[in-house]
């Protein structure tokens, strides 16, 4: 349906044996060390959801500013204009949250206790929540904006809006994003 250009597939491990120096981590260490590598991709993916969304934005910008409808264009229609001005603000809200969590992760700050305010599990979930969440939007707005065309393959907008959705749904579903964020929250109350 969406990301034509990434190469998927399964992998299959059947009666593997791996031996003790081949190890990452220690033994029964893997769940916490998949976890902690999630908040490494995380911001990858709220990166790559604004990316998406900034395409989307300029596209239809473009498009509304040379296409005319009822002898104006495009453009010049009010509520074309308050959807770009929503567009452009949510897109610069997700690359302050993205660039927040790649922060704390180039300073190598990845343990909660370490941080006084906010742990890097919870910013790097939030940075691929909103960052997603705001490409769907801005992607959805923006084939919006095409009308028809829009919606077909002719014009990049309803690739976008596809490949948009897929960052909702990898490392972690963006319903998954929300239970780490609310734990996390509720942590410093816990005893």
């Amino acid at each position: 349906m969406g990301m034509i250009g990434s190469d998927i597939t399964e992998i299959i491990f059947d009666n593997v044996r791996l031996t003790k120096e081949n190890l990452l981590g220690k033994e029964g260490e893997g769940w916490d060390i998949a976890m902690s590598t999630l908040n490494l991709s995380r911001p990858a993916v709220g990166a790559q959801a604004v990316g998406l969304a900034e395409g989307a934005l300029n596209f239809s910008v473009e498009y509304a500013w040379k296409r005319v409808q009822f002898g104006q264009k495009l453009a010049d229609f009010e509520g074309i204009q308050f959807m770009v001005a929503d567009m452009a603000t949510q897109i610069e809200a997700a690359r302050a949250l993205v660039y927040d969590a790649a922060q704390l992760l180039d300073m190598k700050v990845y343990e909660r206790d370490k941080m006084s305010a906010i742990g890097v599990d919870k910013l790097s979930a939030m940075a691929k929540v909103f960052s997603a969440d705001v490409a769907m939007k801005v992607t959805t707005d923006a084939v919006q904006i095409l009308g028809g065309y829009g919606y077909t393959k002719e014009y990049p907008v309803e690739r976008m809006m596809r490949d948009a959705k897929a960052t909702q749904i990898y490392e972690g579903t963006n319903q998954i994003q929300r239970i780490v964020i609310a734990r996390d929250i509720f942590r410093k109350f816990m005893p």
